[in-house]
């Protein structure tokens, strides 16, 4: 018989690995603060090693707890491969994919309609979590990101990178002469945050272009997904920068219109992106050739 810890305590030390917080650890397990703490606590009297230290406000791992970890993701990682194995032979068609928000809701979702015709027997199943898990669980097929294409183990395939023009609801611009140059300061403007505290410079880099290095864009409304900030220059709240791909439909309905004819490009891209390790399954090729038929057809 193996003399190995328990199976329990050894996945409760990963996750707080992971998130490197007994607090995180804990809401993704479910459990309380203190049972995850006391999980890990003993652990570490039945291996007779430290396997966390806390540093500014966060666990870091001892050399001990990396070997721990590390041995643990993988073996954690190919005992998920071979159950989803065993499950997926009730269900060849499945494709598990996770997607960015607004992505998925602006410009995939329209567009899935067209899958099911092209492969109706294909069952996708769709995630939007902002961090998906690709790199560290065999349970996605793939996944498309947001960024700069630098994933670490992962085959990275660029899919369309972001167009930035000035949109606002037809309404605001009543009364205003088209024929003469838009006051933008007359506008509220919409910003993207990047992070709690800053703000994307799709705005400036935008401005620059137009040649108004001038404009203030200090005030206006913040958002945390360029989705919300779409949704507000719909309803007239007022102008926000964002990506055409993303306001297709809108744009053609007439719920958005564009403020002068200057487009920018973004710095960031949308990519599909797979384990770097991996073939294409039946399902990601499928998927693989059908993404870029469609973004030909957007392209163009």
């Amino acid at each position: 018989m193996r003399r190995l810890p328990a199976l329990t305590a050894m996945r409760i030390f990963e996750v707080v690995g992971q998130t490197g917080s007994f607090t995180r650890a804990a809401e993704r397990l479910n459990l309380t603060q203190s049972a995850v703490s006391r999980q890990v606590k003993h652990l570490e009297e039945q291996l007779g090693a430290d396997l966390l230290v806390r540093r500014h406000h966060r666990l870091e791992l001892t050399a001990a707890g990396v070997q721990l970890f590390e041995a643990l993701q993988h073996a954690f990682h190919e005992v998920e491969l071979a159950v989803r194995g065993i499950e997926e032979k009730g269900n060849r068609n499945r494709l598990r994919i996770n997607v960015p928000p607004t992505f998925a809701r602006r410009w995939l979702m329209p567009r899935l309609p067209g899958l099911r015709r092209a492969h109706p027997d294909l069952d996708v199943s769709l995630g939007t979590k902002l961090s998906d898990t690709l790199a560290e669980r065999g349970l996605l097929d793939c996944a498309i990101r947001f960024g700069d294409g630098e994933w670490p183990m992962l085959k990275a395939t660029r899919l369309m990178t972001e167009r930035h023009i000035a949109v606002c609801a037809p309404a605001l611009l009543q009364g205003v002469d088209r024929g003469l140059p838009v006051e933008l300061s007359r506008f509220t403007f919409l910003h993207v945050l990047a992070s709690d505290d800053r703000r994307y410079l799709t705005w400036r880099h935008w401005l620059n272009a137009a040649g108004l290095d001038e404009v203030d864009t200090r005030g206006g409304l913040e958002f945390d997904l360029l989705d919300l900030a779409i949704e507000a220059a719909c309803d007239g709240l007022g102008v926000s920068v964002v990506d055409r791909f993303m306001v297709e439909r809108e744009l053609v309905a007439g719920r958005l219109v564009q403020l002068l004819d200057v487009e920018v490009e973004g710095h960031e891209s949308y990519w599909l992106v797979t384990r770097a390790e991996q073939e294409d399954s039946a399902n990601v090729a499928l998927f693989r050739a059908w993404l870029a038929t469609e973004v030909a057809g957007a392209a163009g």
